[in-house]
């Protein structure tokens, strides 16, 4: 059987646990000091008589000795090492970087995979990344907390709950995490697993992956100018979704520490300041080994667990390829509660039968809306990601797993970047399905405060038409090198008559191998997102590394590339002289006017139209899709009737029957009205009307959508 581990690296870590010397081991054996010293550096091995009796005195099994697959029996015990409280007595009631972010699966999603993606170790394959809900109760439960000490965790937890929460934010909402596994006798477990990455390789306190996210704040670590993250603070959404501050990590190493790559495990907990038995912990605490060659004995480190260990922490991964498990303890998702609730205090407010469904579901989700690009390949190139979600209840399957398949996520979108990998754009929109590209320019400011001058980029921009399946239509999402959606904005000045599209503007290296200046882009945008990695703009970074009016340039792209859409998307003049698609822009009026005031008394508020597309298709049908938006206050219960109706200057409006009424997202047709679908904040319907039914021509007025209450009451 192979070794896991160089002999040499191995004993060295045992007489560090062990608080031997290497003098001391000579002296046991009976050999010199030099002898042992050529083991320690690999310039020999001891003979099999040597090593049995270094066995005896290690007080392990000569299997161990040879294998050094773990550590030897003698080993330390793994236990909690709580930081001590700061001498000049200053205190911390939580990590601030938690507070960048919401308790929330969707940002958890967006940040993490971000982090994977960026850490991918085969440019040329895709990093594979596995979400993985488990919720225990019971036994498995009871096993779980034994297999992290939980006894010897109490205490800190009863400290800061002793008053009910009340001493901070941080504590109120452990309070209510404690409440709620105690009372329902129930933990949320949320793995993130990602392989094909580079696992967090360095040691435990020197520079590098492993200390930049379990031993420090504000320390991306990450060099590589297409990064997605920069603040380091990602991965704070880790310990911002435990309702308890507990996370435990397993790491398969791509470049081996101490001679190993394997079940290298630690776990961090994040708790505000506490006193315990009269000693005062400043806030973070780790699950290790302690670490003898440190000046504090309890300072504990990382340690290469054995197998058994790692199945009873809901640790083991499916496969040697390298990369990270990050464990959740006690997830929770404020915002899908919100979404059943319509307002809830997370810190009050206990999980229910139904929150793994709902946080699986938001996952798949979160994942397809903000990283379709990356799971997309095209010609010879591979996705960047494979993404899947997967649930248990005390290790039975409660949700297989789901691959979140990006053309089932954003159909339009997927089609318009595969086209765009597999060299298949055309100039111009001139039939269904084509997916058009143009260049758009964009001046890269430089570094130094210049304000003139620049390195000249060209970004692309792909148009194609939108599909039913689309949530929203009319939108263009802006991305850089990584493929994670940054922007995601409405095409602005767009006319009426304009057919539904899908936009998609692909900067830096997204823009392919051969666009100018994409390294320059690259840096420049980066320095243009804030720690959420949602939009460009301003940032103090931005005006540390370029000039203060640097950010003039994003706006100039962002105008570009709506004029440029608006030009793709015209509807040609000869084609609505001959009637085709008429122009029909100022003869569309939502709800039949200005927003009526509710009555006192009044039924519930109806959903509020958001936003309206139109176009008369060449039966001389009024096409409409419509998209509602879900106000505080808006009765799901009841279902409300859409009406078309031709607009006169005089006299009652004529109906205009619907001829088909579809319903696209958060609602389903159920005898010509819509029924809104519990706990949706938006919905999105299409209706085509009866030609066969027009008192005039489409094209000679105009139409009005309005929205009654219940089955057209």
């Amino acid at each position: 059987m192979k070794a896991a581990e160089e002999f040499g690296p191995w004993l060295a870590r045992q007489l560090r646990n062990a608080g031997k010397s290497q003098t001391d081991l000579a002296l046991e054996l009976e050999v010199t000091r030099a002898a042992v010293s050529a083991w320690i550096v690999g310039r020999s091995v001891p003979r099999d008589e040597t090593i049995r009796r270094i066995a005896e005195v290690l007080n392990t099994d000569l299997e161990t000795v040879h294998t050094r697959s773990a550590d030897a029996q003698l080993a330390l015990p793994v236990q909690w090492y709580h930081r001590p409280a700061h001498a000049d007595g200053g205190r911390e009631y939580g990590n601030a970087a938690a507070f960048a972010f919401e308790a929330d699966v969707s940002v958890l999603a967006r940040e993490a995979t971000q982090n994977s993606l960026d850490a991918r170790l085969d440019p040329a394959e895709p990093v594979r990344v596995r979400y993985t809900l488990h919720e225990l109760t019971g036994e498995s439960l009871a096993r779980f907390r034994e297999a992290i000490d939980w006894e010897s965790l109490r205490p800190h937890y009863d400290a800061l709950t002793a008053d009910g929460g009340k001493q901070s934010k941080v504590s109120r909402t452990i309070a209510a995490g404690l409440r709620d596994m105690y009372q329902h006798d129930r933990l949320v477990l949320l793995r993130v697993d990602d392989y094909n990455a580079t696992g967090l390789t360095g040691g435990d306190y020197e520079d590098g992956l492993f200390a930049a996210v379990v031993r420090r704040q504000l320390d991306s670590h990450k060099r590589d100018l297409g990064a997605g993250g920069s603040y380091g603070l990602g991965k704070a959404t880790l310990w911002a979704t435990s309702r308890l501050g507990l996370v435990l990590i397993n790491s398969t190493l791509s470049e081996p520490h101490e001679g190993r790559t394997e079940r290298r495990l630690i776990g961090r907990l994040d708790l505000p300041w506490r006193e315990v038995d009269g000693r005062a912990c400043a806030g973070p605490a780790w699950f290790g080994r302690p670490d003898p060659t440190t000046e504090s004995a309890d300072v504990v480190r990382s340690w290469w667990a054995d197998e058994a260990t790692v199945e009873k922490l809901h640790l083991t991964r499916e496969s040697a390829a390298p990369g990270t498990s990050f464990l959740i303890v006690g997830a929770h998702d404020v915002a899908s509660l919100l979404a059943v609730n319509g307002a809830v205090d997370d810190e009050e407010t206990g999980e229910d039968d139904d929150s793994v469904h709902r946080m699986h579901a938001r996952l798949v989700d979160a994942l397809g809306r903000n990283f379709w690009a990356a799971m997309t390949g095209g010609g010879d190139r591979k996705p960047h990601l494979e993404a899947s979600v997967r649930t248990f209840r005390n290790g039975e399957v409660l949700i297989p797993e789901e691959h979140v398949d990006p053309a089932v996520a954003q159909p339009s979108r997927t089609r318009a970047l595969r086209a765009f990998l597999e060299g298949a754009t055309v100039d111009r929109l001139t039939g269904p399905g084509q997916v058009a590209r143009v260049g758009v320019p964009l001046n890269v400011p430089l570094h130094g405060g210049q304000v003139r001058g620049g390195v000249p980029h060209e970004a692309v921009l792909l148009v194609t038409g939108a599909d039913d399946a689309d949530d929203r239509h009319n939108r263009m999402v802006s991305m850089r090198g990584n493929r994670m959606t940054v922007k995601d904005s409405a095409v602005t000045n767009i006319p009426i008559g304009t057919n539904p599209f899908q936009a998609i503007l692909l900067t830096g290296r997204a823009a392919g191998p051969e666009a100018p200046g994409a390294e320059a882009a690259e840096e420049f945008l980066r320095a243009s997102e804030p720690p959420e990695h949602n939009k460009w703009g301003q940032t103090e970074e931005l005006r540390l590394s370029y000039s203060p009016s640097a950010h003039r340039r994003i706006a100039a792209l962002t105008a570009a590339a709506n004029a440029a859409v608006r030009d793709l998307v015209a509807v040609p003049k000869a084609k609505r002289r001959n009637g085709g698609e008429a122009k029909i822009a100022g003869r569309l009026k939502v709800g039949g006017g200005g927003p009526k005031k509710a009555r006192p008394g009044a039924a519930a508020a109806l959903p509020e139209l958001d936003n309206v597309d139109a176009l008369i298709d060449g039966t001389g049908a009024w096409s409409v899709t419509v998209d509602l938006r879900m106000a505080p206050g808006v009765d799901t219960d009841r279902p409300v009737t859409p009406v078309a109706k031709f607009d006169v200057r005089s006299g009652p409006r004529p109906a205009a029957p619907w001829k088909e009424l579809v319903a696209i997202s958060g609602c389903e047709v159920v005898d010509g009205s819509l029924q809104l679908s519990p706990g949706s904040r938006k919905a999105v319907f299409r209706g085509v009307t009866d030609v066969s039914r027009h008192p005039v021509r489409a094209q000679l007025t105009g139409l009005v959508v309005e929205l009654r209450s219940g089955k057209g009451e």
